[in-house]
């Protein structure tokens, strides 16, 4: 009687919600799914970064070699542009020396080429005078 469709009506209902029951547990299956499938992708994605990150610092490292390495080419190549500098101030100052020297050697020997004029006048003077003693002696 009443009872059987009182249970009828609350078996139903038990099957309507075990329905609605089996759909909501789809529905969440689904979406645990998808989460599952975003979070694979995002693990991805993180390792993705990482191994940028790892590829950055490589390059980062062989930079920070490369600037060192241009460092020490830069001191070497200002060293030897040091040295050169000095080397030539060296030769400057020995071509000012050899220049002062030559000019003492030119005024020497303009000396010398006066003093062997004078030399060769008072030779000629000295010649001429012992001509003129020689001359009056044989003529005395």
């Amino acid at each position: 009687g009443e009872a059987g469709k009182g249970f009828a009506v609350v078996a139903g209902e038990v099957k309507t919600l075990a329905a609605e029951t089996a759909k909501a547990t789809g529905r969440i299956s689904q979406r645990v799914e998808a989460i599952q499938n975003r979070t694979g992708e995002a693990v991805q994605a993180i390792r993705d970064v990482r191994d940028t990150i790892l590829r950055l610092n490589e390059i980062a490292s062989a930079i920070a070699a490369a600037v060192e390495q241009q460092g020490s080419s830069t001191q070497e190549i200002a060293r030897s542009v040091a040295e050169l500098s000095a080397g030539s101030r060296e030769v400057s100052t020995s071509i000012a020396d050899v220049a002062d020297a030559s000019r003492r050697t030119s005024e020497g020997a303009d000396q010398v080429r006066h003093a062997a004029d004078a030399l060769g006048a008072a030779s000629r003077n000295l010649d001429g005078s012992m001509s003129g003693f020689l001359d009056r002696l044989r003529s005395a």
